[in-house]
């Protein structure tokens, strides 16, 4: 295994921003940043043995600083939405910034992926690794307890890309961290994905407001535009009259994931006709938000000035379910003061 190491910019701080590049036997790279930890690149041979880049991104600095789709970032220290932008802990209340009407979105305003995070690189036993670290002091994004993160990337000899998250905290504090990459095996350039096919290993799914919050109601996809449990084109349905999809605009829920071990499991796959590429994804955790760029448009030209329109890519967020801090009845993204928050997902790029 090897990897590259290159300046690729400054902050508006004049401190510089590097870009890493990790490489396998393969020829598969895949490329991050120690601006945000943030993925930038996924390079990974079609049919045809062709190099082809599948997650969606830009090619500066100064194009990520802005990122309204949050391309590539990890997101903390709550991903999704928190309802009314606050909640109880240990019978204290604790107030978030409301960034997405009245709750809080991805933790926003003061995004990680916005910071500067420490890098270091070791040989792993798979190959490469290369961890980003952040120190998210009490109170930060209104959060309670000194928290130390550590996102980690290796890419194996067998093409897949391994993201472990570690978090532990002084107090009890939130901690649900997921990767908001889109993906589209035709190409970050391949426009609408829409024709591609998607397979997600969940019955069920959490019913939502117009407001994207859990009500609390768990729906069986059976019968349903939501039913990913064989592969399917995932255009198929989306415009259905269905009152999720117009709710959302297209897919952007939380399917319950049927594993409940804990065990980092085969939990969703996308396969591309046009290029042959597969992508299995897999996770130990709870949720899978599986969102189609509905409102891809705005910000930067991405890539190469591609212009990204909505549906030209597609989210894999493992996560714990939306606003679960608040709903007692959903598995907890609770930490306790001491205890270490360990997760694991997997992207594995294969050819079908």
């Amino acid at each position: 295994m090897a990897y590259r190491k290159e300046q690729w910019g400054v902050m508006p701080s004049g401190e510089a921003v590097t870009l890493y590049t990790l490489y396998n036997d393969n020829g598969v790279s895949a490329s991050f940043t120690d601006l945000g930890g943030t993925w930038v690149t996924m390079n990974v041979p079609d049919r045809d043995g062709k190099l082809v880049d599948v997650v969606l991104g830009y090619d500066s600095v100064e194009a990520y600083l802005e990122n309204p789709p949050h391309f590539g970032a990890p997101i903390g220290r709550n991903a999704n939405r928190i309802a009314g932008a606050k909640f109880t802990l240990n019978g204290k209340e604790y107030r978030l910034a409301a960034n997405d009407g009245t709750n809080n979105l991805h933790s926003a305003p003061d995004l990680y992926h916005d910071r500067l995070w420490e890098a270091e690189t070791e040989e792993g036993a798979l190959g490469t690794v290369i961890s980003f670290s952040l120190f998210s002091p009490d109170g930060d994004q209104g959060y309670p307890g000194n928290a130390n993160i550590t996102v980690s990337y290796t890419l194996t000899p067998d093409d897949s890309l391994v993201i472990a998250y570690h978090m532990v905290s002084d107090s009890d504090t939130v901690a649900n961290f997921t990767n908001h990459s889109y993906f589209n095996l035709d190409g970050q350039d391949g426009g609408n994905a829409m024709s591609q096919r998607v397979w997600i290993d969940a019955d069920t799914y959490t019913a939502a407001d117009a407001g994207s919050i859990p009500t609390g109601e768990i729906v069986p996809v059976a019968g349903t535009p939501m039913d990913f449990t064989a592969m399917k084109v995932i255009g198929r349905d989306i415009e259905e009259e269905y009152e999720a999809l117009i709710l959302g605009k297209g897919y952007d829920h939380n399917w319950i994931l049927n594993h409940a071990s804990g065990e980092t499991e085969l939990s969703a796959a996308a396969e591309s006709d046009k290029t042959g590429i597969r992508m299995e994804v897999y996770t130990d955790l709870p949720g899978m938000q599986f969102y189609t760029g509905n409102f891809l448009g705005a910000g930067p030209a991405g890539k190469n000035g591609m212009v990204y329109a909505p549906r030209y890519g597609y989210c894999f967020e493992t996560q714990y379910y939306p606003n679960a801090v608040n709903m007692p009845e959903f598995p907890s993204p609770v930490l306790k003061a001491g205890e270490e928050y360990r997760t694991t997902t997997i992207y594995r790029f294969t050819r079908w």
